[in-house]
């Protein structure tokens, strides 16, 4: 008997629901017949309209759900216009991310043959690696409690042994999975900015600690300034970075660029027991319900969530099932028609995914 996964699902705001659809029925489809697996979809509310209309922006029933669930899919959220009274904006993402202790925020940057870039990509190179961003603290660890006063503001970065250690041990495990694969060089680069602050210094020697541990892995170090700078100049020689919580949002959104942009950016954030699975761009509520939207980040996600769920619960079966998703985006990918106006095609939301849809031939 196959074995039922719990699914939580926040569609999130503006174009959120757009793009959760479509990915949510190519789920159900993958998952239709399988002897191994069964996928059981329950959405939940949450995000800057819930919080208009509520005051609440992440109910205590829905982090309950979440918290039960085997895996979250999580879209789009947050709204410009609605906001806490202290000016933030709305973001239960990071809401779970602290509850739930989800250290590891996941962040593939692939551009594959034919796949659109900004960059002019040599002959015989690959753009294939994975940024780890700190979630839980750095600079994002007063987030909404900073001091302000008429004559200052501070925010405070927090580096710990312990969220630390666990962020290297699981970015060590992922670039060893990597390198098993035959996908990476098992090269693992710590990003920060030691020569100038103590707690980076810190952090770099808590990577240090790690990586020996890791003799079949090799290790480096990269001050963030640089890499951003070689993230352009030669991205094709990283395999796995790991940074700071600030860094790492910074880095991500350069990697989307790689990309082609933010549509195609998937991500995770993964912990010891849960994990959320969402795309890194945002609402764009300029577009919302124009059938505008570019859903492959989300379905990106969705592959990731898979193949987590598959590793975790040794259901080979997913794993392959995310790689089938993963190939289907980008087969779709080489077809300029099908593509959505923010890759400079004409193709709607819904017409995305029923071309990814095809290519899975299902």
């Amino acid at each position: 008997m196959s074995r039922v996964f719990q699914i939580a699902v926040f569609e999130g705001d503006g174009i959120g629901p757009e793009i959760m659809q479509p990915t949510v029925r190519l789920l159900a489809e993958l998952a239709t017949g399988q002897a191994d697996y069964a996928l059981d979809f329950a959405t939940h509310p949450a995000g800057a309209a819930h919080y208009a209309k509520t005051g609440e922006s992440l109910p205590a029933a829905s982090l309950e759900a979440a918290a039960a669930a085997d895996a979250i899919l999580l879209s789009a959220m947050g709204l410009p216009d609605v906001r806490y009274e202290d000016g933030t904006e709305i973001s239960p993402q990071i809401d779970l991310r602290k509850a739930f202790d989800l250290f590891a925020g996941v962040r593939p940057v692939r551009v594959g043959p034919g796949h659109p870039t900004p960059l002019k990509i040599p002959e015989g190179r690959e753009i294939d690696f994975v940024l780890i961003r700190e979630s839980t603290e750095g600079l994002f660890h007063t987030q909404g409690r900073g001091e302000v006063s008429a004559d200052e503001a501070r925010e405070t970065l927090l580096i710990t042994r312990d969220i630390s250690e666990k962020l290297f041990r699981f970015t060590f495990q992922l670039a060893q999975d990597r390198k098993n694969r035959g996908v990476g060089a098992g090269l693992v680069t710590c990003v920060d900015k030691a020569n100038v602050f103590r707690a980076f210094a810190y952090f770099r020697g808590l990577f240090d600690a790690e990586a020996a541990k890791h003799p079949a892995l090799a290790a480096d170090h990269a001050y963030v300034d640089a890499t951003a700078l070689w993230m352009v100049q030669k991205p094709w020689d990283f395999d796995v970075l790991v940074t700071e919580n600030m860094f790492g949002d910074i880095l991500s959104d350069l990697g989307a660029g790689l990309m082609g942009g933010l549509g195609l950016a998937p991500s995770a954030d993964i912990g010891l027991n849960q994990a959320v699975f969402q795309p890194c761009h945002g609402s764009a509520p300029d577009i919302a319900g124009q059938g505008k939207a570019n859903p492959m980040a989300m379905i990106l996600s969705a592959a990731m969530m898979l193949e987590w769920l598959g590793t975790r619960h040794h259901v080979p079966a997913m794993i392959e099932d995310g790689q089938r998703l993963r190939d289907a985006v980008e087969a779709v990918l080489l077809q300029p028609d099908n593509l959505t106006p923010d890759l400079g095609g004409g193709n709607t939301t819904a017409g995305v995914g029923e071309a990814v849809m095809t290519a899975l031939g299902a």
